[in-house]
């Protein structure tokens, strides 16, 4: 019995100090981040952007593999699932790590337990628009024409559980309104429906419209972050709009496997945070409309808060929508 307990003991302090050298060296082959979207998607150049630059700082070639499938669902499993030696890194966003933990109730991991965060990497609002027959002119006057309209408002969303379903649910629940929801196939089609005047409302991302906006095909009201965006300097954020805290994002972030060890987590974050700073990087994002958080929303701990805020706000208001996946 002692001899089989010296050996336990010894194999236990050699497993110790082997992940700690295992650490120490990180990373000394190539790390994947898996992309749980197509290749172009707006997840999928993320990846690839700063997977080249982090090369640089980490020595080691980056890879991104896509595992697509239930909305994200597939490939976020594969990490969840993966060693925790930081070979294998999630990026995901909103939906990926937030929505899709209510959507879908056969998840096999957990969106927030099943994690170690690295870093918030990307932020982008959304914005509240409209087809150009609307006769609104500002928020206030639009969220009064939807309240004269009770029930008529037609309101399009990339589809159901989506980012532009959620945040206009978010939208009517603080404006005490009723819309006719008309799904579509993408984000896409729903604003060419905007454009053709088949839908009244949209809320979408900046990004996807702000080459639209000198065109005349659209209104914009309001964004819905606390600070105006540089893609589109002329839109009112909704605080200023008159609905002040009606904030929604579709933000990105990098996670590792549960039970990674800390000296890795920093070492990949690290290497995330220096990207961040390279004004390469920054102009390559600001370009896609991408908004890079400041230096102390970078940590590990604020990506960790930042998730948790989400899950608590957003969850919730899903629940009581009762929307969930087909």
């Amino acid at each position: 019995m002692k001899a089989l307990w010296f050996t336990c003991v010894v194999a236990a302090i050699l497993a110790v100090y082997s992940s700690a050298a295992a650490a120490q060296n990180y990373p000394v082959k190539p790390i994947t981040i898996v992309a749980p979207f197509s290749a172009g998607g707006p997840t999928d150049t993320l990846a690839r952007l700063i997977g080249e630059r982090m090369r640089k700082t980490l020595g080691q070639p980056i890879l991104v593999d896509n595992t697509t499938g239930a909305g994200g669902s597939v490939g976020t499993a594969k990490v969840a699932r993966a060693a925790p030696d930081g070979y294998m890194v999630s990026i995901g966003h909103w939906g990926t790590h937030v929505i899709n933990g209510v959507y879908y109730t056969n998840l096999t991991f957990h969106v927030f337990n099943d994690f170690a965060p690295v870093a918030l990497i990307a932020t982008n609002p959304q914005v509240i628009i409209s087809k150009t027959a609307v006769p609104a002119r500002t928020l206030k006057e639009l969220i009064a024409w939807i309240n004269a309209n009770p029930g008529k408002v037609l309101m399009g969303t990339g589809g159901v559980g989506g980012a532009s379903h959620m945040a206009a649910i978010y939208f009517q629940n603080a404006v005490k309104a009723q819309f006719q929801y008309v799904p579509y196939r993408g984000g896409a089609p729903a604003l060419q429906a905007l454009f053709g005047g088949e839908i009244d409302l949209y809320v979408t991302q900046v990004s996807n419209i702000a080459a639209h906006l000198k065109g005349g095909k659209l209104k914009a009201y309001a964004v819905t972050s606390p600070n105006r965006q540089a893609a589109a300097p002329d839109i009112p954020t909704v605080d200023e709009a008159g609905l002040p805290g009606l904030h929604t994002a579709i933000w990105h972030g990098t996670w590792l496997p549960k039970g990674t060890p800390r000296e890795i987590v920093m070492r990949l974050n690290g290497a995330i945070v220096e990207t961040l700073a390279d004004p390469t990087i920054q102009q390559r994002f600001a370009a896609l409309g991408q908004e890079i958080p400041p230096r102390e929303q970078q940590t590990p701990e604020a990506l960790a808060a930042h998730h948790k805020a989400e899950i608590d706000k957003w969850w919730p208001m899903i629940r009581a929508a009762g929307i969930k996946a087909d």
